[in-house]
């Protein structure tokens, strides 16, 4: 642990829950597709897997691949984030815990997909980066994918400048075990160029 607060709190003091809700829903009502990284998570995935929505925040993306057959688990650190999921949906398992201590949240291990969105690794605490990839790695079963979606630009991120690079992200990867089958610019799966704003990221887990 460094003590330090994640960025995200800092960002919103942890109270940001129903504002977070309210902007999706005006973006379903307006007529946007809400649901991009859900679909992109369901090509991946086989009928009835097992998917760690890690940074869950109000639960759209799981509560989505619930509703098309999967079984889901949410974690967040925000409580907030955490109310508006648990009342929307009841029924599914919401964690309120630490993504660099996923391990005491006794977790049956042999996840299918892990899924980190929302630029959830860019906004981690600072120096927890590593831990959090090693804890995300260990919640798959051999050949189970971590996906992740994050900003590496401040165009594409809540804060004035990026906090993670991608040669960076990747060498966490391969410490944790995983290895890069995939890379996209967005979640509709566009081709991904070096020096691009944001990486969509599909690691496998080989041990």
């Amino acid at each position: 642990m460094t003590g330090q607060p994640d960025r995200w709190a800092e960002l919103t003091g942890g109270q940001a829950g129903e504002e977070y809700a309210l902007r999706f829903a005006r973006l379903a009502e307006s007529g946007h597709d809400v649901h991009g990284e859900a679909t992109f998570c369901a090509t991946l995935l086989r009928p009835g897997a097992r998917v760690l929505d890690a940074g869950c925040g109000t639960g759209r993306i799981a509560i989505r691949l619930t509703e098309l057959g999967h079984r889901c688990t949410g974690v967040d650190v925000d409580a907030s984030m955490l109310a508006v999921a648990r009342r929307q949906a009841p029924a599914q398992e919401w964690l309120l815990g630490d993504l660099a201590h996923l391990d005491t949240l006794a977790l049956e291990p042999g996840f299918d997909l892990a899924l980190a969105a929302g630029n959830v690794v860019p906004l981690l605490a600072p120096g927890t980066e590593p831990a959090v990839v090693r804890q995300l790695a260990a919640t798959l079963r051999p050949g189970g994918l971590l996906v992740t979606g994050m900003g590496l630009d401040a165009a594409h991120l809540p804060l004035p400048e990026p906090t993670v690079t991608l040669t960076e992200f990747d060498t966490w990867c391969t410490e944790a075990g995983l290895s890069l089958l995939q890379r996209y610019a967005t979640w509709s799966g566009d081709t991904f160029h070096p020096g691009g704003g944001y990486a969509v990221s599909v690691h496998t887990r080989t041990e």
